[in-house]
């Protein structure tokens, strides 16, 4: 099997190791197979797109998702490392509004399946940071939708206390649709 799965806090969210296999030349992994994906995880999923993020140290993304046309999303770093979070916005789920957060880097080589239903972002933590991830649906501008990523209903830990240098009034870099945000309480929500 190419991949070891931990299911994370939210146990929907799955945290992915592949096997590496390495040597005194180099290393070599699977970074996806979709036959092994749905042996380790039970999941059927379809991709039908990969997208390629570059960010500077402190640049926060997200908390972004669409309210129609939601996207499960397989991601991971393949240059610098970032603090990835997903937010449980399925008011069905016993997990409802809380959330979990994965260090993925180059390094590491994790990856994190976050399913439909979740706000998604990520914080570059490296000079620079590139995220790959795979994605279930094509994206709709009129169905994105902005959670606040500071909430203090949310609570949660970005690590941007290990950004002092970069950051030094502690407020991460955002795009202005970051910074206008919803509130958790007044997002739109996936039943």
């Amino acid at each position: 099997m190419p991949y070891t799965v931990t299911p994370t806090a939210i146990p929907d969210v799955l945290l992915l190791e592949p096997k590496v296999f390495s040597d005194e030349r180099g290393y070599f992994f699977e970074s996806y197979n979709d036959r092994a994906f749905q042996q380790a995880t039970g999941l059927d999923v379809d991709f039908v797109q990969d997208n390629h993020s570059m960010s500077t140290k402190g640049v926060l993304r997200g908390l972004h998702y669409q309210i129609r046309h939601p996207q499960g999303k397989l991601l991971r770093a393949v240059q610098g490392s970032v603090f990835d979070v997903a937010v449980d916005l399925r008011r069905s789920s016993p997990t409802f509004g809380r959330w979990v957060g994965a260090r993925l880097s180059a390094e590491n080589r994790r990856q994190l399946w976050i399913p439909p239903g979740f706000a998604h972002g990520f914080l570059a933590l490296s000079e620079t940071a590139e995220v790959l991830y795979k994605i279930t649906d094509y994206w709709y501008p009129e169905h994105e939708r902005t959670l606040l990523w500071n909430d203090p209903a949310l609570a949660v830990a970005w690590p941007l206390d290990a950004l002092a240098d970069a950051l030094p009034d502690d407020m991460p870099r955002l795009a202005a649709k970051d910074v206008a945000g919803k509130p958790f309480a007044e997002v739109e929500l996936f039943d």
